[in-house]
């Protein structure tokens, strides 16, 4: 008998700000059956968003489903799948969401820090495969972290690990006016931040292609080799793996960083790879891979 014809299938969802993004997988080969994006529509608050979420699982959802795993921009409680905060969605701050989709669909439900799935994935099956510590950053319009060791999310004791877009970068000296004056690494080389820093720019590639934005090249850098000093001395990983728009842009300046680094981190420290993300359905995928055996 072929048991690829009989496997069941799980579903990954990347509920994001402005899009999200439900995938269905077969749970053996991980081939991705079906996918369905559409816009997240924030400014609906919460209880909208969660409403389409219903809507579009049911839609994605086959009768062979077994669980469903959704990674979400913001702190998630590690015991209950609750949400601790969610900055880009208003109304969303303790709403149960594992709790809720579990009562909805009579299935496992694993909730999740969207950069922890994305980092899992690429852990897994991405560029991060055959690694024993991976990093991985994603820099879109926020600054996220993963850290997954030996196959597996180190999330923390509360759930809240690998919150790298809040690690301290410049304490006290943002690179712009704002009210909050924290200087962590989100303010410096979040998409949102670049734009600030360098308002030329039309697209996350300008930032450190030609010359529109040149004089912010040695700055992001020396800024992103700070970061992985910071990270090699504390987890020593294997890789550190970046996605995301802004995260992408920086592959193409990975020589300069690691002359950069070589500044900062201390005589004869190894060095973690530095790699571009491969998946392309990271967050969705990862996502999925929550609700599998480990």
């Amino acid at each position: 008998m072929d048991t690829a014809m009989h496997s069941a299938s799980v579903i990954g969802v990347d509920l994001g700000g402005t899009k999200t993004a439900v995938a269905r997988y077969d749970s053996l080969t991980m081939k991705e059956q079906e996918c369905v994006r559409l816009p997240t529509h924030a400014d609906r608050h919460f209880p909208h968003v969660f409403d389409d979420l219903i809507s579009v699982i049911n839609d994605v959802r086959a009768e062979d489903t077994t669980g469903i795993g959704i990674g979400v921009p913001g702190l998630v409680e590690r015991t209950s799948g609750a949400i601790a905060t969610m900055p880009n969605i208003p109304g969303a701050e303790g709403f149960p969401l594992q709790e809720n989709l579990e009562e909805k669909f009579k299935l496992p439900v694993s909730v999740d820090n969207d950069a922890n799935c994305f980092t899992l994935a690429e852990a897994l099956e991405g560029a991060g495969k055959g690694h024993d510590i991976v990093c991985g950053i994603t820099m879109g319009t926020g600054v996220g972290g993963g850290i997954v060791i030996n196959g597996k999310l180190y999330r923390g004791h509360h759930g809240f690990a690998a919150e790298l877009g809040h690690m301290l970068l410049m304490p006290g000296k943002p690179p712009y006016e704002a009210v909050d004056h924290r200087g962590d690494v989100e303010q410096f080389l979040s998409g949102v931040a670049m734009g600030k820093r360098c308002e030329a720019a039309k697209r996350p590639e300008d930032y450190l292609e030609g010359s529109v934005c040149s004089f912010l090249k040695p700055e992001i850098f020396r800024e992103v080799a700070w970061l992985i000093v910071n990270l090699t001395h504390l987890l020593d990983p294997s890789i550190i793996i970046f996605g995301g728009s802004a995260g992408r842009a920086l592959t193409n300046h990975f020589l300069e960083i690691r002359e950069e680094l070589k500044a900062w981190m201390l005589p004869k420290a190894p060095l973690p790879d530095l790699a571009a993300a491969r998946l392309d359905d990271a967050a969705t995928r990862g996502a999925a891979l929550l609700v599998l055996p480990s």
